[in-house]
């Protein structure tokens, strides 16, 4: 018996994968505006979105596959909607805030300053020689358990940190402040994990210290992760005017609103940025991936000039160290 032909035009033949492209284009433009309208909003929004925007600039990957297919497609609106996230994405990628702080006048003293997260004390060992190697004159560490701090006592000499503030505390949940200046105690910022502060005496200038370290945004912890980062920029807002070093584990990058707030609050400065490195990733750092944020900050008042800021890997953590050389300058 005679066979049934098919006949297929060339037009039928590219119009399915012409669909397919349009539609995977614009499934991926749709992802990338919705994160792209939080940050344009100044909003974190609620999970999914905290935990995307810690990565934004790696729209620009999703953003520019987009643009691909919709060429593929000969989609002329997915392609404008494309080279549009791909513009919004570059824009929000600059560093924010000014390109330097606010201070004159003479210079009085000159810090070195370290802040590391030794993830439940695990990088204890490499944080004791990160700070016999560099020197610094005030150490903010983020999770140091009972053990870490017994190492932190034991093996830094008292003579070279004689004035510490350590909140002794298991797990996650302990921090502690080393400096080679006068310390007094300051009221602690509020949180599941301890940030104590303090008041250092340098050069004959008061320094408010805080060491921050709110929970982090997971999925089901964003509402908490939102009030402490609150407090902390309450606390910025309470100090404005005056000399400050607010550093640690911020679990925040500056493409979050609730971290800029802290900084528009505070009238305070990301070093990292006024060192040319505001996109230098600090965290995850323990293990080979492309999605990479930075979330370690040392935050400094108009009252300090930056002249370096170095990422350091410690072994036992899955955050880098950051160490900044600031100047504090008189009135």
């Amino acid at each position: 018996m005679p066979g049934t032909n098919t006949i297929t035009t060339p037009g039928e033949t590219g119009a399915r994968p012409r669909g397919v492209a349009l539609w995977s284009a614009a499934l991926l433009l749709a992802g990338v505006t919705s994160v792209l309208g939080f940050r344009a909003l100044d909003s974190d929004g609620p999970t999914p979105f905290p935990q995307a925007l810690a990565f934004l600039p790696w729209l620009l990957v999703p953003g520019g596959v987009a643009l691909l297919l919709a060429g593929l497609a000969r989609w002329r609106a997915g392609l404008v909607w494309a080279l549009v996230a791909l513009a919004l994405t570059g824009w929000f990628c600059r560093p924010y805030g000014p390109a330097t702080t606010g201070a004159h006048g003479p210079v009085v003293a000159e810090l070195r300053v370290l802040t590391s997260n030794v993830e439940f004390g695990d990088a204890t060992d490499a944080l004791i020689s990160t700070v016999d190697r560099e020197q610094p004159d005030i150490v903010f560490v983020q999770e140091c358990d009972l053990l870490c701090s017994d190492a932190l006592d034991a093996r830094i000499p008292q003579a070279a940190y004689p004035y510490r503030e350590v909140v002794r505390l298991d797990g996650s949940l302990g921090s502690a402040l080393l400096s080679r200046h006068p310390l007094r105690t300051a009221e602690p910022v509020a949180g599941v994990m301890a940030m104590p502060g303090a008041v250092a005496a340098i050069a004959g200038k008061d320094v408010r210290l805080q060491l921050a370290h709110p929970l982090p945004p997971i999925p089901d912890g964003v509402d908490g992760w939102r009030a402490e980062l609150g407090r902390i920029q309450d606390f910025a807002a309470g100090t404005k005017g005056q000399p400050v070093l607010l550093a640690g584990d911020f679990n925040a990058s500056q493409d979050h609103a609730a971290f800029r707030a802290v900084l528009d609050a505070g009238g305070l400065h990301d070093s990292a940025r006024i060192a040319g490195r505001s996109r230098t990733y600090s965290w995850p750092a323990d293990r080979a991936t492309p999605l990479r944020t930075q979330i370690d900050h040392v935050l400094v008042s108009d009252d300090f000039s930056v002249r370096s800021a170095r990422f350091l890997g410690l072994s036992g953590t899955d955050h880098r160290a950051l160490l900044v050389s600031l100047a504090l300058h008189g009135a």
